[in-house]
């Protein structure tokens, strides 16, 4: 049995996935055509903060939080593009790719991520 390297899951995500930049996301943002989804622990937005805006879907829960038939189903604007955002970028590639599989058309991830992010002006609250 050969077992993929989390390396090489993150590569194939990347050649599917759409990748957007800092600048185009806050952009969208601004003009309220996304949601905007930080996949990241809640420790890490404990410790670093999080953007303003943004909903907060944790990886182990975004399949679930997204999927209209779970129980655990939550609210997004299937209208509006939904883009993924992690600390760096790695996670979110894997996430977008999860939701291209579900059927979710409208899918981006945040080439890196929340530390990306910061440097590019959206709030930090």
């Amino acid at each position: 049995m050969t077992i993929k390297s989390s390396q090489t899951l993150v590569e194939e995500a990347l050649k599917t996935v759409k990748t957007i930049t800092p600048d185009e996301a806050l952009k969208m943002s601004k003009e309220n055509k996304c949601n905007l989804i930080d996949i990241r622990d809640i420790r890490e937005l404990q410790k670093e903060g999080r953007i303003e805006n943004s909903k907060h879907m944790p990886r182990g829960m975004l399949e679930f939080w997204l999927d209209p038939q779970s129980p655990y189903s939550k609210d997004v604007d299937s209208n509006k593009e939904i883009i993924l955002f992690c600390a760096g970028g790695l996670r979110s590639a894997l996430a977008a790719k999860t939701l291209n599989d579900m059927g979710f058309d409208k899918v981006s991830h945040i080439d890196g991520g929340f530390a990306a992010m910061k440097k590019k002006g959206f709030n930090i609250v």
